[in-house]
């Protein structure tokens, strides 16, 4: 059965209201540093995950990854809103 996109949509405004502004702004930061360095990669992200006192972040690359209790992940849908 194909996901419902309306409520992922919904899922998707949840989650972003959750985030903090700063995680958010921090994670596209990231991601446009990496696209401005690597200009030529080809491999998309499938996010960022970001400490959320430092906000230091990396990107992921592979699967969804398990995070420490300060950590969150940013889907790149997220940021690329």
């Amino acid at each position: 059965m194909p996901p419902n996109l309306s409520n992922s949509a919904a899922m998707q405004n949840e989650f972003s209201s959750l985030l903090d502004p700063a995680v958010l702004q921090a994670a596209r930061q990231i991601y446009r540093t990496y696209y401005e360095v690597h200009v030529e990669q080809v491999q998309r992200p499938i996010g960022v995950v970001i400490h959320r006192e430092t906000c230091r972040g990396q990107l992921v690359f592979a699967q969804k990854p398990i995070l420490l209790p300060q950590e969150c992940f940013v889907p790149l849908d997220l940021i690329e809103a």
